[in-house]
């Protein structure tokens, strides 16, 4: 079976209480804030964040960028993220979210990555346009492939326009199905369409077309179900993120919840 992760970007509006009322970057801002501290302070906060997800029944975790950003992370700062995840007997997946725009930016994120174990950066950075020679010899050294993150792209058409020549292999998919929901796209088509470039997969809910309003597995129009048993009929083998960042509650339920309908749809 695929090995199911826990997003921690599902914790988004966590650090503001649950209420993210002005959009995204303000949960993602004061995530990054309550993380970026003395490694005697970061370390048990970011314990407290892989108990969490041990607790749910999770053994794979997608490290959020603002939980330990590489623009600020130390060598002491992932030593004790690291020791952490030994401890709950966690395995990293992906380091996921934005990985600058700059070759230092990058040069960080991919040495991070390499620290934690894991092989995808999941997400996006302005390099795949400007400096996308620099990427793919980049990746290479490090041993790391790039999965592109979609968000305003509405169709797998957009999607490989990104992926281009696939840089020799390094670059490839991390498909959020959340957003296909959002542009009303069959996103368990988007998977079959896309499956010779699946590097890692997002797998979300949303509530309704034309908006973003993440939900539980099934409660939303995006074909989930469909969506996990299309990736095990096409073979694939990476890691599936369980994702779910509502706004204005605690997802923990409803992610522990989804991750147990994703395994019986796998089994």
């Amino acid at each position: 079976m695929n090995t199911i992760s826990f997003m921690t970007a599902n914790y988004v509006a966590r650090e503001i209480g649950y209420r993210m009322t002005d959009g995204w970057m303000q949960g993602q801002e004061a995530t990054d804030a309550y993380f970026e501290q003395p490694v005697e302070v970061f370390a048990p906060r970011f314990d407290r964040y892989m108990a969490d997800v041990r607790g749910l029944g999770f053994d794979a975790v997608d490290i959020w960028i603002p939980i330990l950003n590489p623009v600020w992370a130390t060598a002491e700062h992932i030593a004790a993220a690291k020791e952490s995840l030994a401890r709950h007997n966690l395995k990293v997946v992906s380091l996921a979210g934005g990985f600058g725009d700059t070759r230092e930016h990058f040069e960080k994120s991919c040495r991070l990555a390499k620290a934690l174990d894991t092989t995808i950066l999941g997400g996006g950075t302005g390099l795949l346009y400007s400096d996308r020679a620099f990427m793919v010899d980049t990746l290479k050294a490090h041993g790391l492939k790039f999965g592109f993150e979609n968000h305003p792209e509405k169709n797998p058409d957009e999607m490989m326009e990104k992926v281009g020549d696939g840089g020799d292999g390094t670059i490839g998919l991390a498909v959020d199905t959340g957003w296909f929901g959002t542009y009303g796209f069959n996103a368990a088509e988007a998977l079959e369409t896309l499956k010779d470039y699946l590097f890692h997969v997002h797998l979300k809910d949303v509530r309704a077309p034309g908006g973003h309003e993440t939900c539980r597995f099934g409660e939303g129009v995006v074909p989930v179900e469909a969506c996990a048993r299309t990736l095990k009929r096409i073979g694939y083998r990476g890691a599936i993120a369980v994702e779910h960042e509502p706004h204005d509650y605690d997802p923990s339920d409803d992610v522990r919840i989804s991750a147990g309908m994703l395994r019986g749809w796998l089994a």
